[in-house]
This record gives C-alpha cells, structure tokens and sequence, in this order.
C-alpha cells in the first residue's frame, strides 16, 4: 500500500455526499459550532455499533454535540454522570421489593436506552466501570437472576477529562480496548469560538410562569427529527455492503502486528483493533459515498483506532517517546 503518512486530518467537509450523514451533520452545525470530525466519529460509531471514548478539557461542547445527534435521529438518549460513590446499580438497574405485596419488580437503570453519555467515565470506581463495559460488549445486563437484552441500537460514548485527575481511576487498556474509537478533541479555533459567543447572544429567556431563566444551548437544540431509528439501521444494512479488499484486511492487520513488535510498546494491539479499524474505515467509506475503503480511511483512523490500545515500555517514556511518535514510524514501516 503506498500513501502518504499523514497522523494530523485536514480539516473536516463542510458537508458530506451522503444523504444520512449530511441531515445529521446541518441538524447538530445548527446547535454545535465546527467539531466537524468528532460528528464523524460519533456517526462511525453509529454506523457500526461500536463504542466512542472522547477525551477534552471541560467546555468544548461534548454533551451538547451528543444529544444534538441523538434528536437528529429521534434516538432515545440516557446520560450518566459518573461519581465516585456512584453504584453499578445506578447503571443497570436492581430488584425493588414491593411493601404492599412483598414481591420484587425489576427497576431498569439509564443504560436501557439508545443512546447513552457515561460523563466522566473515570471518575466512577472500577467495579461501576467494569459493570459498564461488560454491559457494552455483550449488550445485555443481569438484575437478580434475569437477562435483559438492551435495546437496538445501543450505543455508549464515554468523556474523561485528561487535565484534572483527582479522584479519577484510569480505565486499565483491557477496559479502553472495548472502545473501537478513542477520540481527542481540542479547542475550537477563534473563528468558531467567537460564533460561539454570537450565538449565545442570541439566546432568549425561557419563561416558566411569572418567572423565567436565560436560555441554554440545550434548549436550541432542534427538535425536528428528519431521521428515525428505521434510517439508521438501513444506513448500517449499507455500510454492511462497502468493498473491503482483501489488500486492505492484509494492511490492518500488518498494522496491529508491528505494534507487538515495536521494541518502544511493551503491550501492543488486540485482535479488536483490526476488526475496529476495517469496520471503522467501512463506515467512514460510507459516510465520504464511497462503496469501497481505501488508504486514506486507515490512516485518517489509525490514531483514534491504535493509539489508546498501546502501553509504552518505561525506557521508552523516560527518553521522551510518545504514542504518536510511535504510531508514525509504523505507519512508515506499512507503506
């Protein structure tokens, strides 16, 4: 496979050629300014059921850009703030004894939705984290002696906050594997953080009898569903028939395997990052109107797909590699 090495994307499109994506897109652009490749990587994850791990400082509109996309496509959407005394429970629900009839009923918990935001994943215990993601592979949880299945679509897209870690818990990489997509967001550019501002001006007062609160962006966001539940399983029936060459299966797996190889990683990628990384690149294949994947999806996936799979040896940390410097030299070794 020849390409060029490229870790750093150009900029987002402004729109996409699929009619899906871009309904999706103009429906969160008129709540959420730019972020126009995180939209991407949420819709990725849609598109393949996967799961997505964002990780920015506090402020740059990640609850916001996903409860945008769950309205856009009329989703049922749950948010969990993630607490140090938060309860596993909490999550998926228990057995609550009835005084009146001395019989137990089962009270389902947030993760019985479409949709779900675990903020602040890592402020939460390890065993509230772990009751999570066992629920996210196998999507279904046990309270008392009964399996409930999860709903259809169910998606989980956890947030940590990289800066502040007091009182936080490190996902283990056992547990961050279970993330096809590790994603960082950065700081909007002048440009989109003034229109920010703007449109925070143009908020009005909500009124609520004779009293009233200023507006949130929460309250902007557009109600008007284009998408249903219906348009997002036929648009995952399509990625389904994106060409996937057996030269490009051949590479993702290349990829995987030179990362337990790296004389720098002490602990290299699992199976699931070739599966996250084909599917993933079928997804954004689909999402660009392309039937067919190509370099540029691997490579434009490669950080977000690799880099939270790997550990560093300490020799390594301690004479100043990164993940990313590591990363670039085996995209070298692939070309």
């Amino acid at each position: 496979m020849t390409t060029t090495i490229r870790l750093t994307e150009p900029p987002a499109p402004a729109s996409y050629p699929n009619d899906f994506a871009e309904t999706v897109r103009a429906h969160v652009a008129r709540t959420v300014v730019g972020q126009g490749r995180v939209v991407e990587r949420v819709l990725i994850a849609l598109l393949t059921g996967g799961h997505l791990l964002l990780e920015g400082v506090p402020g740059i509109a990640k609850t916001l850009l996903v409860q945008s996309v769950a309205k856009a496509i009329d989703l049922k959407f749950g948010r969990v703030q993630f607490t140090i005394d938060l309860l596993p429970s909490d999550i998926v629900g228990a057995e609550i004894l009835e005084q009146r009839t001395g019989e137990f009923r089962v009270h389902k918990g947030p993760i019985f939705t479409n949709l779900l935001l675990a903020d602040e994943i890592n402020r939460a215990s390890p065993k509230v984290q772990s009751a999570l993601l066992e629920a996210m592979q196998e999507r279904r949880v046990s309270i008392g002696d009964t399996t409930h299945d999860l709903p259809a679509p169910f998606l989980v897209i956890a947030t940590q906050n990289p800066v502040e870690q007091a009182g936080t818990f490190e996902l283990p990489e056992a547990q961050l594997d279970r993330f096809m997509l590790r994603h960082r967001l950065t700081y909007p550019s002048p440009a989109d953080e003034a229109e920010v501002v703007r449109r925070s001006l143009a908020l009005r007062l909500k009124r609520q009898g004779d009293g009233a609160v200023p507006m949130s962006a929460f309250d902007a966001i557009a109600n008007d569903q284009k998408l249903h539940a219906r348009d997002l399983t036929e648009a995952m029936a399509k990625v389904q028939e994106v060409h996937v060459s057996d030269v490009f299966i051949r590479d993702c797996v290349e990829l995987v395997n030179l990362t337990r190889r790296h004389k720098d990683v002490e602990l290299g990628c699992s199976p699931r990052a070739a599966l996250a990384l084909v599917h993933a690149s079928r997804a954004r294949a689909f999402i660009h109107g392309r039937d067919y994947a190509v370099p540029e999806d691997l490579f434009a996936l490669a950080q977000d797909v690799v880099l939270h799979r790997i550990r560093l040896r300490y020799e390594a940390v301690a004479e100043g590699r990164r993940p990313e410097d590591v990363l670039e030299s085996l995209l070298a070794d692939l070309t």
